[in-house]
């Protein structure tokens, strides 16, 4: 072999994901996939929320937090795991998000193709981050040939320089303006995800772009959070154990001291509806193990949830378990269906 040859980097290997794949019927009747740091940079960089520029699109936190039917708090925790491994940058606040590696898993494979990016980067709302996207993506298209690096030019010739500070300040404060109730709503909703006891333990968290300005969350509120999560989760364990798991009932029993971060999990995302649920049937939003041994025992009284079936086809040696019934969706359809049954004591008397 010529030394010339010797010198050739091996072709990296790679798979086309459809980007429709995320809205297809059966893909989301599969179980869903668990907040985590790789499932977030997965679905960043084969979403539907992907275009034809690689690696920098417009989205918003809570927007893909709910695509993946994640809670925002989660997606916040997978999204720091990702940053600090510099995977990804984000202006929430002009909800730009920038995969600075995303290159190299999607090279454009003519010239043409770039020069269609001209058009869509128009779409991309203004801040430092497009700024800084751009500037890469030139030094990463102009090593692939004299004829990628014309095509650049050509696309983004409107684009070559940053826009004035009073011009971008103007495109900022509408963006604001535009913005400023759905953070709210956001800070609401992510309130209403973590009911405590006290108010001190309700105030909700910083939002990302603090963290990702340096400003920490307060140590003692996250700490009171975890510890909040940690006993609504020991009181979920504790009443499934004693309701349905074996030998009490026909499921498999939960070991509380093994897994814990990923029961932590399974609990948390469904906290919203269970906080509905409490606000409904007890008039208060707070979760307690009451709630817990009463939700598990609905679980019972039902044949498929509770473990006696029938379970037929493909789902012969199929159970339920702690994560199956922590499901939101789950929860839900057993307290609808509870309501169902109960008695009509008007029609009664």
């Amino acid at each position: 072999m010529a030394e010339s040859d010797s010198k050739v980097a091996p072709r990296g290997r790679y798979r086309k994901v459809e980007v429709r794949t995320w809205g297809d019927e059966k893909f989301r009747q599969l179980s869903p996939m668990p907040p985590s740091g790789q499932g977030l940079w997965l679905y960043l960089i084969t979403g539907p929320h992907t275009g034809p520029i690689p690696g920098l699109f417009r989205a918003g936190r809570a927007g893909m937090a709910e695509e993946l039917n994640w809670e925002v708090e989660a997606f916040d925790e997978a999204f720091r795991e990702a940053f600090a491994q510099g995977m990804v940058k984000a202006d929430f606040k002009a909800r730009v998000v920038w995969l600075p590696s995303a290159f190299k898993h999607n090279r454009p494979e003519s010239p043409n193709v770039v020069r269609s990016w001209g058009s869509e980067f128009d779409l991309i709302p203004e801040c430092d981050l497009k700024w800084e996207a751009i500037d890469a993506l030139k030094a990463n298209v102009y090593g692939l040939g004299e004829a990628f690096a014309k095509a650049f030019d050509e696309a983004f010739a409107k684009a070559s320089s940053k826009p004035s500070p009073k011009a971008m300040a103007n495109q900022e404060q509408e963006q604001e303006q535009e913005q400023e109730q759905e953070q709210e709503q956001e800070q609401e909703q992510e309130h209403q995800d973590h009911p405590s006891p006290s108010a001190q333990d309700s105030s909700t968290a910083p939002p990302l772009t603090d963290l990702l300005g340096g400003k920490q969350p307060p140590a003692d509120l996250t700490a009171k959070r975890a510890e909040r999560l940690s006993v609504v989760t020991n009181d979920a364990i504790s009443a499934y154990n004693r309701v349905l798991g074996k030998p009490n009932g026909l499921l498999r029993a939960v070991r509380a001291s093994v897994g814990v971060d990923t029961r932590r999990e399974q609990v948390k995302r469904c906290l919203k509806t269970a906080s509905e649920i409490c606000q409904d049937l007890y008039g208060d939003s707070r979760i307690t193990p009451d709630f817990w041994t009463a939700y598990f025992e609905s679980a019972a009284a039902d044949d498929f949830s509770g473990g006696r079936g029938p379970y037929t086809g493909v789902h012969k040696d199929w159970r339920p378990d702690f994560e199956y019934l922590t499901r939101k969706t789950t929860m839900l359809k057993l307290f609808e269906r509870a309501v169902d049954d109960e008695p009509d004591v008007e029609a009664a008397a």
